[in-house]
């Protein structure tokens, strides 16, 4: 439906919508900036609480462990989800295939109480047994966030994969390439877009996490969302109300970098396209 043909009904509950998911954010990055303590109360602009966000070891602690765990996980998740994307897309029917896509698409549905339980005791049982990992901390949070991390992954360039042309993959073949080179030299940059977007959404989740990581923590691994959860609890302060502001600007940075970057991708793909087109009449 052309956006000429659009009812006025369709409109304002477009735009009711976007109000109800962005009016608050909105008012939360204005009451960033309010220089009263009370954060409902407006009493004049002010940037003393990200000064005083910035002097706040804590935070800026679970800030920078959050950062690390989410560059780890999405980084992992990437290799392990897009291997499993592979081999259901490209290996055809095997034993053990239905197996393995109901264990990788399991994460997604699975309740995160569920799953941080079962990987706390998991961990437990591992370390009684071998020693390892010793005790909870930044390891085991890796590791339970590429858990169910690398599903959002596979879902992801599995999806692409599918919809790929395999003749292009096949012709270079026939040409000689092997198998890797392949993978590295065509597979690879066609696909880019698809692992941008998975290890975008894998750091996000990572960063967003609270249940996992409060199941599969220790002392001294205090995730940032763990950390706003225990201030929250105890009171609103606008130091919160700083800090979201800044992580809602990260994130919008980091999808409008994502966005350009796919789009010089794909206009790339389509001119080379266009090339080879040319170059065969």
């Amino acid at each position: 439906m052309g956006g000429a043909n659009r009812s006025p009904f369709v409109t304002g509950w477009m735009w009711a919508g976007f109000a109800f998911l962005y009016i608050p954010i909105l008012s939360l990055v204005i009451f960033s900036f309010n220089s009263n303590k009370l954060v409902t109360v407006w009493a004049g602009f002010s940037t003393k609480w990200y000064v005083a966000l910035m002097q706040n070891r804590q935070i800026l602690d679970a800030a920078w462990l959050s950062l690390k765990v989410g560059l780890a996980n999405a980084t992992i998740a990437v290799i392990l989800g897009t291997l499993v994307a592979l081999c259901l897309a490209r290996f055809g029917p095997f034993r053990g295939r239905a197996l393995l896509s109901g264990l990788a698409t399991a994460p997604l549905v699975m309740p995160e109480v569920i799953t941080g339980l079962s990987l706390l005791l998991l961990f437990v049982a591992m370390e009684q047994a071998l020693g390892w990992p010793a005790g909870r901390g930044v390891l085991t949070i890796i590791i339970a966030h590429a858990t169910f991390s690398m599903a959002y992954v596979a879902v992801v360039v599995q999806s692409r994969l599918t919809g790929m042309d395999p003749s292009i993959e096949e012709a270079a073949m026939d040409l000689g390439a092997k198998p890797a080179k392949v993978f590295f030299v065509i597979t690879l940059p066609i696909i880019a877009p698809a692992l941008v977007s998975g290890w975008l959404l894998a750091f996000t989740l990572s960063l967003d996490d609270l249940v996992i990581a409060s199941f599969v923590s220790g002392p001294g691994a205090s995730t940032l969302p763990m950390v706003i959860y225990s201030k929250v609890r105890l009171g609103l302060s606008p130091e919160i109300n700083a800090l979201a502001t800044l992580l809602v600007v990260i994130v919008a940075l980091g999808v409008i970098t994502a966005g350009i970057l796919m789009a010089h991708q794909e206009r790339v793909r389509q001119r080379d396209i266009q090339l080879a087109i040319a170059g065969n009449k």
